[in-house]
């Protein structure tokens, strides 16, 4: 019989109903098969094969040479041949309980679960009452195959046979799918659905009551991304007291270390009006735990004098929430006093992805200051803030975001400000 009919057969035999154990038992070891699988068990493999070879040409069709070979095929990753031979074992000898257990070996570690549990299941009519062996083996294969209800049953039934209670407690714990890994949503550190370019425009537009000041700030951005980072250009504008100033940025995101990355950007404000001269920047992301992630960062302004701006913060993901803490301290600078502020933010990826979340912020700041505007310091002043934004993906490559924010300052007198900011998303 050729060789893809014999496999035909094998599988009609699968089909068929498990032999009694009245079936003809399996031929007695002779002292050449005894050779033959000792080459095989010490790795000598090729020699191995002739022997069986030979085997099988003074005795064509034995049912042991060909289970010893077929295992020997698997072992090396042979898996046509080992499947021919198996099932031509199983053919001449259908109760012939290890070229079951043999065959199904073979299916399972050739990623083919499904044959392997009805293999394991032939093994396990034939089997001893109470051998557990079986039922672990066919657990295993139904794990495989994604049949978990299926496993557990074998799993149990095999520890009630008599099986290893740890072994057995080991198994029904690889059933219980890990919990999935924490959330780390790296901020434009790697490119969305394989996208390599990406590209936005924000408008922000402020007003402030009583005073009737408004304020707009505008960004355009493009950014690439690459395998461990990305880098952006952007250009600012600000329409600030009726001045209005420019300025352009580096913005780059790489990864560093193990769950760790890096935030390095430089601006340049050539007008030195609204925005400062330059402005350095550098922050550093870790992941810690499950699901922590704590950041330090450094800015220097490049004002005269300079002013630097030293944060820290701590995140936490849960789940399909992002919550974090950041805290803002910059040192005092001839003239002026130090301040301190904190930023809350909190987000809900209501979409179970990176791209959809709703975003809710608060921060409160204090500051001990001086001004040119008067002679002697001035009282410590406090400020409020909080704003809500919704980003919406309309498409894979379209999508925006829409907030609302408000104010509140004493600074001498009191002061409130509200106002609105979109950003529209593309990416390709």
């Amino acid at each position: 019989m050729s060789h893809p009919f014999r496999a035909l057969a094998c599988a009609a035999l699968l089909a068929t109903a498990a032999p009694s154990f009245a079936d003809e038992a399996p031929v007695r070891f002779d002292d050449q098969f005894l050779a033959a699988r000792g080459l095989a068990l010490a790795g000598e493999r090729e020699a191995a094969l002739a022997a069986y070879g030979a085997l099988l040409d003074a005795s064509p069709g034995n049912a042991d040479v060909l289970l010893g070979r077929g295992r020997l095929y698997a072992w090396m990753g042979r898996w046509d041949e080992s499947e021919v031979d198996l099932c031509a074992a199983v053919e001449a000898s259908p109760a012939y309980a290890d070229a079951w257990a043999a065959l199904g070996d073979l299916y399972l570690w050739s990623d083919r679960p499904a044959l392997a549990t009805g293999a394991y299941g032939r093994w396990l009519a034939l089997a001893a009452v109470d051998d557990p062996a079986p039922l672990i083996a066919r657990g295993r294969a139904a794990r495989a195959a994604g049949d978990l209800p299926a496993a557990r049953a074998d799993f149990e039934a095999a520890g009630e046979r008599g099986a290893d209670p740890q072994r057995i407690r080991d198994l029904l714990a690889s059933l219980t799918p890990p919990a999935p890994p924490p959330r780390i949503v790296r901020p434009r550190a790697v490119g969305p659905g394989g996208l390599p370019w990406s590209a936005s425009l924000s408008v922000d537009r402020s007003s402030f009551s009583g005073a009737g000041i408004d304020f707009t700030d505008s960004v355009a951005s493009v950014r690439r991304y690459f395998t461990h980072g990305s880098l952006g250009l952007e250009a600012l504008a600000a329409n600030r007291f009726g001045i209005q100033d420019h300025a352009f940025a580096l913005d780059g995101y790489a990864d560093v270390w193990n769950r760790a990355y890096v935030n390095v950007r430089f601006q340049d404000g050539p007008n030195e009006r609204l925005f400062p001269r330059s402005r350095w920047r550098a922050e550093l992301f870790q992941g810690v735990g499950r699901g922590w992630e704590l950041s330090a960062s450094y800015d220097r302004l490049g004002y005269t004098p300079s002013v630097e701006l030293i944060g820290f913060g701590v995140g936490r993901y849960i789940g399909d929430f992002y919550v974090r803490l950041r805290h803002l301290y910059i040192p005092a600078t001839p003239g002026t006093g130090s301040s301190n502020s904190d930023r809350l933010l909190g987000r809900y990826y209501y979409a179970g992805d990176a791209d959809n979340y709703v975003e809710v912020a608060a921060g409160i700041g204090r500051s001990d200051q001086s001004t040119a505007f008067v002679v002697g310091p001035l009282p410590a002043s406090h400020s409020w803030s909080g704003s809500v934004a919704v980003v919406k993906y309309l498409t894979p490559r379209i999508g925006i975001k829409l907030g609302v924010d408000l104010g509140y300052g004493l600074e001498g007198e009191p002061y409130s400000n509200h106002g609105f900011f979109g950003t529209l998303y593309t990416r390709w």
